[in-house]
């Protein structure tokens, strides 16, 4: 029997498994172990049944103009306790952070008084919205859900590439993952103590509740959704099913002396806290766009006035613009006093005339990103890009230098993937979700690895033809004397996967004649309808 990983070739990349070829890193010590009994051809066919129930469920993403099967690698990646303690600290940290930047750019502005940041940074950034200002949330938490994306360098280190603080996606992919491969490959789970990822739901629901207005003793959650045209819906659905909340379409709600209600077959029922999956832009037509089909009119006068919370905060895209994410280890230091737990990948701000300059005569060394990009476009890896490429990009950053920022490449860590039937490394990248309930942040376990699977791609994202991993978190070793210690299982994730949990059909009201306008719209909401990233710099 031939070894699964026989021609695996580590290059000059950190690998997750690998110190050295067919020596694992204690964390993945037990999967190589587990992992070797089965044979290539084995190994393959439960591929093909992962993949097959993934269609069969409509787990599904837009990629090409088509919804097709979100591909899902069969080899999980594994992160130690110890280094995911890293992980959780950082991620924290920083949500905490941005939190009390957000308080202060839609209130007192101290920050800028004190020359932390500078005011234009804010004040000329997309996603800044001044309808915002003086609005503050019931329990002060602006950021109930982030996802932080990491990526590890070639020391071993992780590295933050961006903040994602308006409707961070792919949470729905870490469920499901995991409940596909617990059926797919339930050995492995048998010899791990993996910590689990399906209370999600769970204490996502507890965090909205926690920021509804004061006075509501069982406030009433609904998710709002673009629409059934939009290619995150599936998340949509799922996250309001486990959730056991209603999901909404701006149509189905109302709002009248500031109070949000929806339709309902018994008549109209208050709304207090939205979990809305839609843009700033096209969340309020009284006070953004004006032609906005997909959103409810004074849902922003509701927020005011207290009588209702919307989740995430409108105006949180202005603390993940990428210019402004190099200052977040300074807001670190200047809000919390600490030293930051997880530094960013080295970046260049196009601030001054020199810089500019610089970075003009290094494209071909250097990575540029557009400031409010998403989803790896506009992403320009110059090391390499062809010099078409490169003379056009010159043009775009002469022209408006604050639209980008510069990195050098990071050679993104890989780690073992089946590809077209063997194993062989693949680049990953790694999006921790964290819950802020206004007394905790917390950090789901794990979060969504995405691989790039074309050899030798940085580009992670779905939209450019990458897939996922379910990632395993260790459970720490248990003191020696613990008296529950002849029950193993008390450890293990133990999943159940049914219809209920993937349906192959979302329940959902028809949606009436088409309407190009709702349609378009619907579909527009891709700035974070998958998982952002982009390349591996």
């Amino acid at each position: 029997m031939a070894d699964l990983f026989d021609g695996y070739v580590l290059g000059q990349q950190w690998d997750e498994m690998f110190c050295a070829v067919g020596d694992p890193r204690p964390a993945y010590a037990g999967l190589f172990a587990s992992l070797q009994p089965i044979d290539g051809e084995e190994l393959a066919a439960r591929a093909d049944l992962l993949s097959q129930t993934y269609r069969d469920a409509g787990v599904t993403f837009a990629h090409a103009g088509e919804e097709q099967p979100f591909p899902l690698d069969i080899v999980p990646r594994v992160i130690g306790a110890d280094e995911w303690d890293v992980i959780e600290r950082g991620v924290a940290q920083r949500v905490l952070a941005l939190e009390a930047f957000l308080a202060d750019v839609y209130g007192a502005g101290q920050v800028f008084a004190d020359r932390v940041v500078p005011r234009s940074v804010v004040t000329t950034s997309a996603h800044f919205h001044r309808q915002a200002h003086g609005l503050v949330p019931p329990n002060g938490v602006r950021v109930h859900v982030s996802g932080i994306d990491l990526v590890r360098d070639e020391a071993g280190d992780f590295r933050v590439l961006e903040d994602n603080l308006r409707s961070p996606s792919g949470v729905s992919y870490v469920i499901t993952n995991r409940a596909a491969m617990s059926q797919v490959l339930p050995e492995l789970f048998a010899d791990h103590r993996i910590q689990p990822v399906d209370d999600y739901p769970t204490r996502l629901l507890a965090a909205l509740k926690a920021s509804a207005p004061s006075n509501v003793a069982d406030p009433t959650v609904v998710v709002l959704t673009p629409g059934v045209y939009n290619s995150a819906y599936f998340e949509h659905a799922l996250l309001a099913r486990q959730m056991g909340v209603e999901l909404v379409e701006g149509r189905d709600l109302v709002c009248a002396g500031n109070q949000v209600s929806m339709r309902t077959t018994d008549g109209q029922r208050r709304v207090d806290v939205i979990y809305r999956r839609i843009d700033d832009e096209f969340l309020d037509p009284v006070h953004f766009r004006p032609d906005s089909v997909i959103g409810c009119a004074g849902v922003l006068n509701a927020a005011r006035t207290g009588r209702v919370t919307i989740a995430n905060a409108v105006g949180n895209g202005v603390a993940d613009d990428k210019l402004l994410y190099t200052w977040v280890p300074d807001l670190v230091r200047y809000y919390l006093g600490e030293e930051p737990v997880l530094q960013n990948a080295e970046t260049y701000r196009l601030d001054d005339r020199d810089t500019v300059e610089w970075v003009l005569e290094s494209l071909d060394q250097l990575v540029l990103k557009p400031v409010d990009g998403s989803g790896g476009k506009g992403i320009v890896i110059g090391p390499r890009a062809d010099e078409k490429t490169l003379v056009e990009l010159a043009v775009k950053v002469r022209a408006t230098p604050r639209d980008w920022i510069a990195q050098k490449p990071i050679g993104l860590s890989t780690c073992p993937t089946l590809v077209g039937g063997r194993i062989a490394p693949r680049h990953v990248d790694l999006r921790p979700f964290a819950v802020n309930d206004g007394e905790k942040v917390w950090v789901l376990p794990g979060g969504l690895t995405r691989v790039a699977l074309p050899e030798g791609e940085l580009v992670v994202n779905s939209s450019q033809g990458g897939g996922s991993k379910d990632t395993w978190v260790l459970s720490p070793p248990r003191p020696v004397g613990d008296g529950d210690v002849g029950d193993p299982a008390r450890d293990l994730t133990t999943v159940e996967f049914t219809p209920a949990d993937l349906p192959d059909e979302p329940s959902v009201p028809d949606p009436g004649p088409l309407n190009d306008n709702a349609l378009a719209q619907a579909q527009q909401q891709q700035q974070l309808s998958e998982p952002q990233g982009g390349a591996g710099c």
